[in-house]
């Protein structure tokens, strides 16, 4: 089949596609539409995200719905609030010749009176996410026990965010007569749990390899340390004269202290997490989608369900545990017969992952060295050039000229071509005095080793105190390491830039009425300077009692 209207859609459906300049259907539009047009029955579609799975399902609901009803037909379960109003958006275009059709979304944030109101007008589909859904459904604000169709999508996020029980619920006020249609990227048992309990005999289909990436996504890893990540980052960033990027990092802390410093450093960019109020994140996300912002510092629960076109990057600053949640990242560039790359900064500990991620999914990383910031900044100019040399002359700006002609004169060709690069490039010539993150570290100032009176018997292991240590003294994860835990007491690295701050902190602090002390050690865990502020000597009274040991023959 070549196109939309040899799949038995009706004629409204096929003018609106038209419409909307579609013409060939992607390859799991191709295997789903015929199918649940002909004879509708229970399917399991695994498809990567951006593969068009909302026309999948969306154009066979629109077909099969009863205008002249107001009962609710369909409804769409979806992870997030982004991806229910994305939905709830592209149906709406697919159906624009149905006068008499309405579509609600529902879902937390906005109010629920006034979603209740628009589903008691008469809402044939309902768009909805499965907190606000299972909520609408206690107060019987919404009556979905004699809907024909069920969609489940992106149901191994939905699964992975915690609404396994909410979705049960759900399902479980729904007839046993309806046609449930599950898309997924991956299957992992939750999944299959849905599909064995609540569809009968799915038919399956899979879109590309299990396991697979997007032959559209090249894969690149720069090996850095903790210490030089973010300037490894920033001079990535900087090497791409032209980058639409999501960053990926793994706790809302850590994605709000990246975005902030990216923001100082110059650069468009904004953050999405959990710490957010919806207001918040819409603003953020209309930001990104427009292009006002060119970067966006997310965690992964936050972005799920987003689907924003044309990225050119995905940048993991913190590798994922799981090859699946990789996977569903970088399948956010390379879509639509794209280019795009998926870029990782790795330590020496993520080795045994990156192997793990490359046998799974089939695909090569490539080892890279960053470029010298010489090079990026050489590119850059070369580039902003090469702009000027394309952008078309304005015939408005013709009154001006010969002012300005007249003003400059008197500056040499490449006076002027110098001054403009100055003007233009200074933060980054500003950059330029920094030492090269390639550039050994071996003559830097060595780290300071400290020692603090926490230990196991405090129930701290090394993960836990490391978060204590970066959260009371606002570091980055990567500022703390080499954490040692022993039962009494504790060892940990930092830069020596951080030996004021951390020694402020812990100036006369306190847990439970109980002194925590810092102190700079040696590597044998000996101290050799107390801190400026502890310079208090404690004295044992009496003589030190010489411990007993054991004699042993050699």
């Amino acid at each position: 089949m070549s196109d939309f209207s040899s799949m038995g859609l009706n004629e409204p459906i096929i003018s609106a596609i038209k419409k909307l300049g579609f013409n060939e259907p992607t390859e799991v539009q191709k295997k789903s539409i015929p199918l649940l047009i002909d004879k509708p029955k229970d399917i399991v579609s695994l498809a990567q995200t951006g593969t068009g799975k909302t026309a999948a399902f969306g154009l066979p609901i629109l077909h099969h719905i009863d205008m002249e009803s107001k009962n609710t037909q369909a409804l769409i379960i979806a992870p997030t609030r982004e991806l229910c109003l994305q939905i709830t958006s592209e149906l709406k275009k697919y159906a624009v010749n149905f006068k008499r059709l309405n579509i609600v979304s529902v879902y937390g944030g906005s109010s629920i009176q006034e979603q209740a109101k628009s589903i008691k007008k008469g809402a044939q589909i309902i768009v909805a996410t499965p907190g606000r859904m299972l909520d609408m459904i206690k107060r019987k604000y919404v009556n979905i026990s004699k809907i024909t169709f069920c969609v489940l999508d992106e149901a191994d996020e939905m699964l992975n965010m915690g609404f396994y029980k909410d979705i049960k619920s759900i399902l479980s006020n729904t007839p046993k007569s309806k046609k449930t249609w599950l898309f997924s990227a991956t299957m992992p048992n939750e999944v299959s749990k849905i599909a064995e309990q609540f569809m009968k005999n799915p038919y399956k289909i899979t879109v590309g390899e299990k396991n697979s990436s997007s032959i559209n996504v090249s894969h690149k890893s720069f090996l850095v340390n903790n210490r030089n990540k973010y300037s490894s980052l920033k001079l990535f960033i900087d090497s791409c004269t032209e980058i639409y990027s999501i960053i990926f990092c793994r706790t809302r802390r850590e994605t709000q202290k990246i975005c902030e410093k990216l923001i100082e450093d110059g650069y468009s960019a904004g953050a999405l997490h959990g710490d957010l109020s919806q207001n918040q994140r819409d603003l953020v996300m209309k930001s990104f989608r427009i292009k006002q912002i060119k970067i966006l510092v997310a965690t992964d629960v936050a972005s799920r369900g987003i689907d924003v076109e044309n990225i050119t990057h995905i940048i993991h600053y913190k590798i994922p545990d799981e090859v699946e949640i990789y996977n569903h990242r970088s399948g956010r560039t390379g879509r639509a017969s794209n280019k795009g790359m998926s870029v990782l900064f790795v330590t020496s500990s993520d080795k045994r992952k990156i192997k793990s991620i490359e046998n799974k999914l089939k695909i090569k990383i490539k080892s890279s060295d960053l470029p010298s910031k010489n090079e990026v900044f050489e590119n850059q100019i070369k580039a902003y050039f090469e702009k000027i040399r394309k952008t078309p002359i304005n015939a408005d700006i013709e009154p001006f000229l010969s002012t300005i002609n007249q003003d400059l004169s008197i500056i040499s060709r490449e006076d002027l071509i110098a001054k403009i690069t100055s003007l233009e490039f200074e933060r980054k010539l500003n950059a330029l005095k920094q030492d090269d993150v390639n550039k050994s570290d071996k003559k830097t100032v060595r780290d300071l080793r400290y020692q603090i009176n926490l230990g196991t018997k405090d129930y701290y292991n090394w993960q836990n105190l490391k978060d204590f240590l970066t959260e009371i003294c606002s570091l980055n994860p990567g500022d703390i390491y080499n954490v040692d835990v022993q039962k009494t007491k504790s060892f940990f690295n930092s830069k020596p830039e951080h030996k004021d701050l951390i020694f402020n902190v812990f100036n006369k602090f306190e847990i439970d009425e109980r002194p925590i002390r810092v102190n700079i050690t040696n590597k044998r865990g000996q101290k050799d300077e107390s801190s400026s502020y502890h310079k208090e000597r404690s004295f044992r009274k009496g003589k030190r009692k010489k411990s007993k040991r054991s004699k042993r023959n050699f």
